[in-house]
Order: C-alpha cells, then sequence, then structure tokens
C-alpha cells in the first residue's frame, strides 16, 4: 500500500464511529507530493523554500473530508508509515483513539463562533452542524523534533514564499493583514501545526464547522515556528518554508 493509500485509509476511519453499518467517508481532496525546489513550481505540487527546514525530496500528504466527523470509539493505529508520528489537533475530533496532543490554542471568547456569528461568505448548516469540514497533513523527511506552523492560504504555491496569499478565513478580517485574534484563530481559520518526531515525521488534523468558499481556499503552507495568538501577533508563525498546492472543497 502506498503512502497516500494508507494515511488517507487511516484519516477516513478515524472519521467514523467504528461499526460494521458505518462506511468510512471519501475524502473530498486527497494531495501526495514529494517537495521540489521553489523554482519548479509551476510543475509542482509541493515546493521548499527552506531545504534546512524542509528538504528537497521530503514528502506530505494531505487530505480533506466535508460533513462532520463522528468520535472514534476505539484506538486503532495510523499505518506503519504514521504510527510513530506526533501533532496537533486544533479540531473537537481526534485523529487517533486517544488524544495524543494539546492545541497551541484554546479558543478565544472573542473568536467568531459558527453558532453565534456565521459568515455571509460561507457556507454554513443551520447551528454550524453537519455541514463542516476535515483537513489533515502528514509530512515524513522535514526536521526532526521541529514544531511548524501550517495554515490553509487562499492562493497556489509559486515561486515566491508570499505568492500563496493570506490565510483563508470564513469571516474575513477588515484590517490586513490579519493579527487580531477574534478572526485569526483556528475557529475561522484552518491551523494544522505539527510537532515531528525524531525521523522528520508528523502529522496535525483540524476540523471547522464551516465550508470553503468556493476557489478561495488553494494551498497549506508550512511556517517555521508555531502559531501566535496573541493580541497584534495571532496567527503569525515566521517565515513560509514550504508549500503544498491543494484544490480544497467547497
Amino acid at each position: 500500500m502506498s503512502l497516500a493509500m494508507a494515511v488517507t485509509a487511516a484519516a477516513a476511519a478515524s472519521m467514523v464511529a467504528v461499526s460494521p453499518a458505518v462506511s468510512p467517508p471519501c475524502p473530498a481532496v486527497v494531495v501526495h507530493a514529494t517537495f521540489a525546489p521553489a523554482a519548479q513550481a509551476r510543475d509542482h505540487k509541493a515546493v521548499t523554500y527552506d531545504t534546512k527546514l524542509v528538504p528537497v525530496s521530503a514528502k506530505v500528504v494531505v487530505v480533506e473530508f466535508l460533513g462532520k466527523p463522528r468520535h472514534y470509539e476505539h484506538e486503532h493505529e495510523h499505518g506503519h508509515e504514521y504510527e510513530h508520528g506526533h501533532g496537533h489537533d486544533h479540531g473537537h475530533e481526534h485523529m487517533g483513539g486517544a488524544d495524543r496532543s494539546t492545541p497551541t490554542q484554546s479558543p478565544s471568547p472573542q473568536s467568531p463562533s459558527p453558532t453565534q456569528s456565521p459568515s455571509p461568505q460561507g457556507t454554513q448548516s443551520p447551528q454550524g452542524k453537519g455541514q463542516g469540514t476535515s483537513v489533515g497533513v502528514w509530512v515524513r523527511g522535514v526536521k526532526a523534533h521541529h514544531t511548524f506552523g501550517v495554515h490553509v492560504h487562499t492562493k497556489p504555491c509559486g515561486t515566491m514564499p508570499d505568492d500563496s496569499g493570506p490565510h483563508y478565513q470564513n469571516t474575513k478580517d477588515p484590517k490586513q493583514p490579519s493579527v487580531n485574534p477574534k478572526y485569526a484563530n483556528p475557529r475561522n481559520e484552518v491551523w494544522l501545526d505539527l510537532t515531528t518526531n525524531g525521523h522528520g515525521e508528523g502529522y496535525a488534523k483540524a476540523h471547522v464547522d464551516w465550508r470553503f468558499r468556493d476557489s478561495d481556499a488553494r494551498s497549506v503552507v508550512i511556517h517555521e515556528h508555531a502559531t501566535a495568538t496573541g493580541k497584534g501577533h495571532a496567527g503569525m508563525a515566521g517565515t513560509r518554508v514550504a508549500c503544498v498546492k491543494v484544490p480544497f472543497k467547497g
């Protein structure tokens, strides 16, 4: 079984309750890529801007699921490739049966909640239930024992780090760049911060109660350090060290 097939199957299994009557959901998007030099962005799905942190030939898988995931009833292995990886879960569900990590931030009291202030631009069901989005990211061969900030961005990767545009936001901050925790938070954006193990492997998963606007979410960007949460710095995670083109579905 290939790396992409293994992690996709593991992610699908973790989205549903373990029951013979329940079939794992089908992913809306799966991207499996090897990082290439930034100069080759036009012809590759994933590029690196810092080869010390994300070497050329490191690998990445990004998976998107639509709908509301259910809790995992029993602990399951993620497959040989990532069973020893570590990461952060910024949503309300877990990739594995046990909660193996802690979010970098508890949702801010000022954070926009889908049940309180739904975005006129995003797609939501009543009370933000049933129409959410889950995104998982796996990396292998990057810098070991390192924490990366990882976010969904609005534009595709390019030869320059800033080509991928700003973070995708369900409710757009009228002031850009957005560093206000009311908008730059893991409920209004997709944050996938992860910490690698000694082999340079890691994963993270996030769930939000909304859908992407069509063609407005086009990449996953890996940053040099964990995401900040304080006022005036919220959402910042240092320089962009790598990027993955992902055609997210709305």
